[in-house]
């Protein structure tokens, strides 16, 4: 038998010119902040890669202006018209597609393959998909009228994909954009902004302005944003609700999740096993819809626990540059601090603790893929939403105690069925309090389809025709 020594296979950074520093991006021009810079680091080594300016209060205003200005002539063009400018954009995010990949990877710590295989084709077809309908709104049933001015506040997981959700159906209503990224990744984000300026989308239709939880909060609440759309913790979102409380604007929350992945024993091991692996580690678990709960039928748990360890056991952990990185950097030392504490209370309370030999490196944000066994209902693990690469692994008899236990959460924003019962399917999906059910797959997602949670995962959708209604004036 042949064996074959791993050789690594690392993706270049020369496609990327990341310059010292970098300001806000408001009416078309990069200009500076108000406020003190900060550094945003590459979480796989601790190297800082830039400085970032920090909007004040004043520096939202000047971007909300700017925005209400530009709301006048981006409203009233044609819906074709505007398509236009979101089909170049979606062309050029193609082009540069490479060079987004890389800056994604190196700015937030996730696997190459990951950024260049499913982040950016789905960029690049949610501005696609939105410019289809600018021009076609009168038969979307939500009317044809913008809202005006949309503020809108992103996460850390998926930078560039999350502006796409969040700028794409806005434009492609008639909206103008002031959004701010999460501190932690802000580069692709501002690299949007010049590809805004190659595509000579007008100035102030879209405005970046960076920083932290402040900056987020004056965006947030400034009188002249109409719609306020956010995806993060729970936690955010809460406060959030309170704060557009009594006004009018128009409010979308996607929140956190702590999804259940559900195993019969009928499914197909194998098949069932590549889910449970997407589900979770599948972005260091850096996923609000994560598969992080395990409801495996008991007959089959123990040949599902000991196909999964050794699946385990062949996931490469490492340099997210790398192509045959399988789970990257967590994203930075907070999140990192996070996951360890939520896992040492999950041993506390009796959870088995198990993870494979792997060797991480010495420098960045690491943890290594984990599963716990013995998971009871009451244990924090199978509560609280750990946001990181940790798998519970739960029991389960009967379809109504599994139905019973993957609801039994605070949380509704996924789920997922493995068996082969396509009756057993319709039944689990019409009993589950998800807003997003998947059958013998786990993680798929197209702009066609809507995406959005129930309970505290949030309310409203993004994605396919009702990420419209967010935007218009129904």
């Amino acid at each position: 038998m042949a064996i074959f020594e791993y050789a690594p296979a690392p993706e270049s950074t020369d496609v990327v010119d990341i310059k010292p520093s970098y300001g806000l991006f408001i009416n078309g021009e990069f200009v500076d902040g108000s406020g003190p810079t900060f550094k945003t680091i590459n979480p796989a080594t601790e190297v800082p890669l830039a400085e970032i300016a920090t909007a004040t209060s004043d520096d939202v205003d000047r971007a909300v202006q700017a925005a209400r200005k530009a709301f006048g002539v981006w409203s009233a063009l044609p819906g074709a018209e505007r398509a236009k400018y979101l089909f170049r954009i979606a062309r050029i995010i193609q082009e540069r597609a490479r060079e987004l990949a890389v800056l994604e990877s190196l700015d937030n710590g996730k696997p190459i393959r990951e950024s260049r295989d499913v982040d950016l084709p789905l960029v690049a077809a949610h501005f696609f998909y939105y410019a289809g309908w600018a021009d076609k709104l009168e038969y979307a049933g939500f009317g044809t009228k913008a809202l005006g001015v949309a503020g809108q506040v992103i996460p850390w997981n998926f930078p560039l994909l999350m502006l796409a959700w969040k700028i794409a159906p806005a434009l492609a209503c008639g909206n103008t954009v002031v959004l701010k990224p999460a501190e932690t990744t802000p580069l692709t984000a501002l690299w949007f902004a010049d590809i805004c300026r190659q595509a000579d989308l007008p100035p102030g239709v879209v405005n970046i302005v960076t920083g932290a939880g402040d900056t987020g909060a004056a965006v947030v609440a400034h009188p002249d944003v109409n719609k306020v759309a956010f995806t993060g913790s729970t936690e955010v979102g809460r406060i959030i609700a309170r704060t557009v409380a009594g006004t009018d604007k128009k409010l979308t929350l996607e929140l956190g999740g702590k999804a259940a992945n559900i195993v019969f024993e009928d499914a197909a091991i194998d098949q069932a096993v590549e889910g449970i692996v997407n589900g979770i580690f599948f972005n260091q678990g850096h996923v609000c819809c994560a598969g992080s709960r395990l409801l495996v039928q008991e007959s089959i748990q123990d040949e599902l626990l000991d196909s999964l360890k050794r699946r385990l056991g062949t996931l490469r952990v490492g340099d997210p540059l790398d192509k045959n990185t399988d789970v990257g950097a967590i994203n930075s030392a907070d999140q990192l601090a996070k996951i360890r504490e939520l896992s040492e209370i999950g041993e506390s309370e009796g959870a088995l603790r198990w993870s494979p030999a792997c060797e991480l490196p010495e420098r960045g944000f690491w943890f290594p893929p984990t599963i716990f066994t013995g998971v009871a209902q009451s244990h924090t693990i199978a509560r609280d939403e750990i946001f990181g690469p940790v798998l519970s692994v739960l029991t389960f008899r009967t379809p109504a105690e599994a139905v019973e236990k993957a609801n039994n959460t605070p949380y509704g924003l996924s789920a997922g069925i493995w068996t082969e019962k396509g009756s057993r399917i319709l039944w689990m999906a019409d009993k589950l309090r998800a807003g997003v059910v998947w059958a013998n797959t786990f993680n798929k997602f197209d702009p066609a389809s809507p995406f959005g949670g129930y309970k505290e995962s949030g309310y409203g959708r993004e994605g396919g025709l009702l990420g419209l209604e967010a935007y218009l004036d129904v």
